[in-house]
């Protein structure tokens, strides 16, 4: 509970110009899918950052040219991780030509020249503003709207100003699109919560089914707000969606993340095969019943048992386990079936991870944090190795977290957890493990237990954290126990007499109508 938590600016309700920005964005959406008009603003705005980034890095080698400085040297922007824009690329190029209706093929075009200069871009940017489809008199109004953000200059990207913009605008795309979509992103909060409690300052992260990169940027964000240094984490991630991994690269590349990210199915072409990571993050898809689990019988990840095809949410778990370092820890969010879930098996495979000892949290979290489900889900964490000499030896031991009365509202359908709610959770986890720093353990009624393998045994092997925790302490308000029997008996009666005579006003007005039976 002694670590500082992260402060972020990654909540949906106290943002200022991102806000603006998107109110008017969305107006110019007119009929088209918040599915393609995402792809259609993104693309923009990563352009604008690179041209910008770009533009202050050639300005301030002009400014150097007495000195020897070239700002034709293409070394020269490589050397500060500053993707080299070739002419008709720029974004003053593209401001010039916003008004004409070849607007799209220029903005192609321009796509097209900084993968060509830029080979980590290859197959990254979207490359049809061109289409039949796309209004270019709109098109023209995005580009003149997305030129009034200074983007890359040197105190605005110090500032993330874009990654900001960029993770505003993704939550927002995800909200829009909502169970239609939107699963390409996880809500910054829960992301935070799998971050702050798994606290991974070194070592390889790796995130399967990364999405848009989210668990990623995160991580970044923990290491810096804990003076960590960025280079001490390997980025490991695996995306199937297309569309979706070119947002994860764009992503990563604004915020100059050099991760490696694959794209590709998880389940049967695991580009990461080899890796044994020190940390997983992950929100796989919930209940997956498209994973073709039917071909994969016999594959070595499944030790605890054949996941069932028609679910996939046991072979997520299992596919994170099999890929955790000897002293690895895993967070990853869950539907809450996965917790007591019996079906096809799924009973045992659970009851064979928890007599390996491997589960090593559980917290349940409130409903409606999602933009694509409003299903109540869980976290799960899990140790591969419990005495690891990094904290206490928690073997036989596994703390629950009941997570489901935090939050609030921010609009009519989705809730969000607080800075103090993450710090709590996280807090009250790192206090169990006996964390460096942190505060001493207690069980809380209501909140938090620390369950040994034989109580889990008498529940079954049911993971829910209700089962365990039971209800929360009742505050004692000094009516003695007889006092408030008698008042409250006189209240009811009071209300029943009352009631009574109400049904007699109804008779009555229903017989003076004819209704009188």
């Amino acid at each position: 509970m002694a670590r500082t938590p992260t402060k972020n600016n990654d909540t949906t309700a106290n943002l200022g110009f991102e806000a603006k920005l998107w109110a008017a964005a969305d107006a110019l959406r007119n009929n088209m899918d918040a599915a393609e008009y995402k792809h259609v603003v993104l693309g923009l705005i990563f352009l604008k950052y690179i041209s910008d980034a770009f533009e202050s890095k050639h300005a301030e080698l002009e400014a150097q040219k007495a000195e020897g400085a070239d700002p034709e040297d293409r070394d020269e922007y490589r050397a500060s991780s500053i993707f080299w824009v070739p002419k008709e690329a720029r974004w003053e190029h593209l401001k010039a030509n916003a008004p004409q209706p070849t607007i799209g093929t220029t903005v192609d075009d321009a796509m097209t020249a900084i993968e060509r200069d830029n080979p980590s871009l290859k197959g990254v940017l979207p490359k049809d503003f061109g289409r039949t489809g796309l209004d270019k008199q709109r098109l023209g109004q995005i580009i003149n709207l997305v030129s009034d953000i200074a983007l890359g200059s040197t105190a605005d990207r110090a500032k993330d100003t874009l990654g900001r913009v960029y993770e505003y605008f993704l939550a927002r795309f995800a909200s829009a699109e909502g169970k239609s979509g939107g699963q390409f992103y996880t809500p910054s909060r829960v992301v935070r919560v799998l971050v702050e409690v798994l606290a991974p300052y070194k070592g390889r992260v790796y995130d399967p089914c990364c999405g848009s990169g989210g668990m990623f940027v995160s991580s970044e964000k923990f290491i810096e707000a804990h003076s960590g240094k960025l280079g001490d984490i390997s980025i490991y991630g695996q995306e199937s969606n297309y569309t979706t991994w070119r947002l994860a690269k764009m992503n990563l590349a604004i915020r100059g993340i050099d991760a490696q990210i694959a794209h590709g199915d998880t389940f049967h072409n695991d580009k990461h095969a080899d890796l044994k990571a020190d940390y997983v993050l992950a929100n796989p898809p919930f209940n997956d019943s498209d994973w073709r689990g039917e071909l994969l019988k016999d594959d070595k990840r499944w030790v605890y048992g054949v996941p069932p095809a028609g679910n996939a949410n046991y072979a997520w778990v299992q596919h994170f386990i099999y890929h955790l370092a000897p002293a690895g820890l895993a967070g990853f969010v869950l539907a809450n079936g996965s917790m007591s879930s019996n079906q096809s098996g799924e009973g045992e495979i659970r009851k064979a991870i928890i007599e390996a000892d491997l589960v090593d949290c559980m917290v349940a979290l409130p409903g409606q944090l999602f933009y694509s489900t409003q299903i109540p889900v869980c976290l799960w964490f899990i140790a591969r190795n419990k005495k690891n000499g990094r904290f206490r030896d928690r073997r036989g031991e596994t703390l629950f977290i009941d997570a489901r009365k935090l939050g609030s509202m921010v609009d009519r359908v989705h809730r969000e957890l607080s800075d103090g709610d993450i710090a709590k959770i996280a807090g009250t986890y790192h206090a169990w493990r006996d964390d460096k720093d942190a505060s001493e353990y207690a069980d809380v009624p209501g909140f938090c237990i620390r369950a040994t393998l034989e109580d889990i045994r008498k529940q079954g092997h049911v993971l829910t954290p209700g089962r365990f925790i039971g209800a929360e302490a009742a505050e004692d308000d000094g009516e003695p126990f007889e006092d408030k029997m008698t008042r409250l008996s006189a209240s009811l009666r009071k209300q029943q007499a009352e009631g009574a005579k109400l049904d007699q006003v109804i008779t009555t007005n229903l017989k003076e109508l004819g209704y009188g039976g």
